[in-house]
C-alpha cells in the first residue's frame, strides 16, 4: 500500500517552520479494527502511543509502544523550535521583571525630587511652603477666632459667621489672609529653621551627656518662637487691624503708613512683650510635644519613617496641647494690639490686661474663642508639620538621595 506524507509548517512553502514529515499507513488508517493505544499527546514531554517508531521516517506501521529514543529526540527538537520562534522568557528573566514591578508598586510610583544642595535653604523653603499652605487652609477660622477674642460681631461662632457673611460675604472670611500668608510664610520658615538648627546642636549624641538640664526640643522651640516673633510682629499687628477695623485701611501699605503717621512707629510693636511671653511657652510646648510624640511613635512602631497622615495627627495633637495651655496670654495679646479702637480700654501691660479681662468677664474671658482657636490652630499645626516634612523629602541634596 502507498504512504501519504503530511508536512506541517513547511518553511519552503509558507514561511513557517517544519516540524516533521509525518507519514501514515493508509491501509492501517482505513482498517476499522485499528485502535491507537493512547491519545495523540499524553503530555508535553510524552507522545501518545498511537504513534509508532516510524515517526521520524514518516510512517505509522503498528500500534506498538513508542521508541523512547525517537520520542525524546522529537521532544527536544520541538522544544528547540519553540524556544527559537516563540516569545517565551526564561525563569530568571521573568523573576527579574516581576521583581521590578513589585519594586515600583512598593515605591508608589513617581516621586518628585528637587535638588537643593544647601541644607539651610532647604529648611527655609520647606518652612515657608508649610506656613503658607496651612494658614490659607484655616483662614476663615482665624478670622472668626479674632472677632470672638475681641468681642466684635457676636458672642458665638455662628453669630460672627453670619455677621461677616451679611456684611462682606465670603471675601470677609479671608480678609487679611494675604497679610497672614506674607507674615506666616517667612515666620514659619525662620521658626522651623531655628528649631531644627538649635535642636540638632543641643541634642546629645549616643553615649554623650546632655548639654543642658532641660530637653533640647523645649529650649529650641522657645528660641524658634522668639526669632519669628521679632521678625514678623509688625505684620501680625497690621493683619489684626485689617481684620477688625473694616473700611479704615485700603491695604497693607496703607495700614502701615497710617499707623506710623497717626500713632508712631512704636505702635507697630504694641503688645510685643505679652506676645513674646505668649509665644515662647506656646512654641516651646508645641515643638517639645511634637518632638516627643514623634519619638514615642517611632518607639511604638519600631521604624524610623513616619507617614504623612501620622505626621498630621501628631502635629495636630501637639498644637491642641500647646494652644490650650497658653491661650489666656494670646487673648491678652489680641486685646493689647487692638488698643483704644472703638472706645476700648487701653491696657498698660499684659498683667493689667489679664486682670481687667478677669474682672469684666471672669475666667471665661481668658478662654473666649478657644473653640474656634483650636479648630484653627490644631489643623494648622498638623498641616504645617505635614507639609514641612513632605517638602523636606522633595527638596533633596542630590537627585539620588532617598527620603
Amino acid at each position: 500500500m502507498g504512504k501519504t506524507g503530511i508536512q506541517l509548517f513547511d518553511d519552503t512553502r509558507n514561511g513557517f517552520f517544519s516540524v516533521s514529515d509525518l507519514g501514515s499507513d493508509w491501509s492501517s488508517l482505513q482498517n476499522p479494527n485499528y485502535r491507537p493505544v493512547g491519545g495523540l499527546f499524553a503530555s508535553v514531554n510524552q507522545l501518545g502511543t498511537g504513534f509508532g517508531s516510524g515517526l521520524g521516517s514518516g510512517s505509522i506501521s503498528s500500534p506498538n509502544p513508542p521508541n523512547r529514543d525517537n520520542n525524546s529526540s522529537f521532544t527536544a527538537q520541538l522544544n528547540d523550535l519553540c524556544t527559537k520562534y516563540l516569545p517565551f522568557k526564561d525563569e530568571e528573566e521573568e523573576e527579574e521583571v516581576i521583581g521590578e514591578k513589585r519594586k515600583k508598586k512598593k515605591n508608589g510610583g513617581l516621586k518628585l525630587k528637587l535638588k537643593i544642595s544647601n541644607p539651610s535653604l532647604r529648611r527655609l523653603l520647606s518652612g515657608a511652603v508649610a506656613g503658607a499652605i496651612s494658614r490659607t487652609a484655616v483662614a476663615p477660622l482665624e478670622t472668626i477666632r479674632t472677632h470672638l477674642m475681641v468681642g466684635s460681631g457676636g458672642d458665638s461662632t455662628t453669630e460672627v459667621f453670619r455677621d461677616i457673611m451679611k456684611q462682606e460675604g465670603w471675601k470677609g472670611l479671608f480678609r487679611g489672609n494675604l497679610v497672614n500668608v506674607i507674615r506666616v510664610a517667612p515666620a514659619r520658615a525662620v521658626e522651623l529653621f531655628v528649631f531644627e538648627t538649635v535642636n540638632k546642636n543641643l541634642t546629645p549624641k549616643l553615649g554623650e551627656q546632655s548639654k543642658i538640664p532641660i530637653p533640647a526640643s523645649l529650649l529650641a522651640g522657645a528660641c524658634a518662637g522668639v526669632s519669628q516673633t521679632l521678625l514678623t510682629y509688625p505684620l501680625e499687628l497690621v493683619k489684626t487691624r485689617l481684620t477688625i477695623q473694616r473700611g479704615v485701611y485700603k491695604g497693607i501699605v496703607d495700614a502701615f503708613v497710617k499707623i506710623i503717621r497717626e500713632e508712631g512707629p512704636t505702635e507697630l510693636y504694641r503688645g510685643l512683650a505679652p506676645s513674646l511671653i505668649g509665644v515662647v511657652p506656646y512654641a516651646a510646648t508645641n515643638y517639645f510635644a511634637y518632638d516627643s510624640l514623634r519619638k514615642a511613635y517611632r518607639k511604638l512602631v519600631k521604624q524610623e519613617n513616619i507617614g504623612n497622615i501620622e505626621t498630621l495627627l501628631i502635629g495636630s495633637l501637639a498644637g491642641a496641647l500647646s494652644s490650650t495651655a497658653t491661650f489666656p496670654l494670646e487673648v491678652a495679646r489680641k486685646h493689647m494690639q487692638v488698643g483704644a479702637v472703638g472706645g476700648r480700654v487701653v491696657y498698660k501691660n499684659m498683667l493689667h490686661a489679664l486682670i481687667r479681662i478677669l474682672e469684666q468677664e471672669g475666667v471665661a474671658g481668658w478662654y473666649r474663642g478657644l473653640g474656634p482657636s483650636c479648630l484653627k490652630l490644631v489643623p494648622a499645626a498638623g498641616i504645617s508639620f505635614m507639609c514641612y516634612e513632605a517638602c523636606k523629602k522633595i527638596l533633596v541634596e542630590n537627585n539620588n538621595e532617598e527620603a
